[in-house]
């Protein structure tokens, strides 16, 4: 017999970060104290419903878990096929990766003097319950890749804003920019709040 979906977890998870945005405006401690947030969420594989945890063969999948209603976090899962990887891009946002389950590569990016996009030190690795952060501040412009050839690797990303609605940009090496707009894989939420499926009457 399967077990149930641990929706709770993302449910858990979505109150706490709720929570601190309340109560922090400061980039740096939401993303300390949400770095330990997700990681608790990531250290379990047994809450992502399977409908969103999907490849496709000819690419990667942004799956929206949850947005909050009003637009200070979006929850998405990125499910990678093998050797898949978007361009170099940026988010104009905050945002913390969490690795559920595979693994994936995160190359930084820095502008030269001239403009053009040059390595920033060497892919990031991320394995399960690893996360890491992004945001204009500390370095926005990344190309990742799922780390394997031969499996399916999913992420849980989460953003300052809804992320599938703002305007950003990927990039040329040159450092040429093109605006895009990533928009979401489903055009349906997750029914996370139907909490008789886990609370029947006796």
């Amino acid at each position: 017999m399967t077990e149930p979906l641990r929706l709770d977890r993302l449910r858990q998870f979505i109150g706490n970060l709720a929570e601190l945005l309340d109560q922090e405006t400061e980039e740096a401690a939401i993303l300390d104290r949400g770095q330990n947030l997700l990681q608790q969420l990531v250290a379990h594989d047994d809450w992502l419903p399977e409908e969103l945890a999907q490849p496709d063969p000819t690419r990667y999948q942004q799956f929206l878990l949850h947005a909050d209603s009003r637009q200070r976090f979006s929850v998405v899962s990125f499910v990678w096929g093998p050797g898949q990887s978007t361009p170099i891009h940026d988010h104009r946002v905050w945002g913390l990766i969490g690795m559920l389950r595979g693994a994936e590569y995160s190359q930084g990016f820095a502008r030269t003097d001239s403009g053009a996009l040059i390595s920033a030190g060497d892919p990031v690795r991320l394995a399960p319950g690893q996360v890491e952060a992004v945001s204009p501040r500390i370095g926005d412009i990344h190309q990742v890749s799922n780390a394997h050839d031969d499996q399916v690797s999913i992420s849980i990303h989460v953003y300052g804003a809804n992320i599938g609605a703002v305007k950003r940009a990927v990039y040329l090496a040159d450092g040429s920019e093109k605006p895009f707009i990533s928009g979401y894989s489903n055009t349906r939420l997750p029914n996370i709040w139907d909490l008789s499926k886990e609370n029947p009457a006796p």
